[in-house]
């Protein structure tokens, strides 16, 4: 039996159960480099706990399509994990909230262009679905020793389908 989700336009009310989005919206806070440079001030909690340390790699996805099969999400109990689109295309983001140590009922969400996201730590998500090639992201997440990757593989899929 599959079951379908529909995805929901990213928001930072809807995803912030998950974590925080990442966009250059409304005005900049302050204005830098002699006025000619907008920064929007520190957009995400970066969580590496105890015995890791931030790291910024390169993450080349393939693109997928809707629909989407959803068969497995993860979680990283040690670190956030922060994924920023090296291209303005929209990608598909799945959270799921914990139930007792599990996956509860996925949610997705269709990102704009420009938007990003920062999932906290210990969060159940889908693995990194670009829309549209080329899949390239900037990816900062936690570099050190120790397992930091759960895996769940769910009894029936979920369709996400829009």
């Amino acid at each position: 039996m599959t079951r379908t989700i529909r995805p929901a336009p990213l928001s930072p009310d809807a995803f912030a159960p998950f974590g925080e989005v990442l966009a250059a919206d409304g005005a900049p806070d302050r204005l830098i480099n002699q006025g000619l440079c907008g920064r929007w001030h520190d957009r995400a909690r970066l969580d590496f706990g105890a015995d890791g340390r931030a790291g910024i790699s390169l993450f080349r996805a393939e693109p997928r399509s809707l629909p989407y099969r959803l068969e497995m999400v993860e979680r990283h109990p040690e670190g956030s994990q922060a994924f920023l689109p090296m291209t303005e295309h929209p990608f598909l983001v799945v959270v799921a909230p914990d139930a007792a140590g599990r996956p509860g009922q996925p949610l997705a969400f269709l990102t704009a262009p420009g938007q990003g996201v920062n999932l906290a730590r210990g969060t159940w998500h889908g693995v990194l679905t670009p829309l549209h090639a080329p899949g390239l992201f900037a990816v900062v997440d936690r570099i050190g020793p120790g397992a930091n990757l759960e895996e769940h593989w769910f009894d029936a899929p979920w369709l996400i389908d829009a």
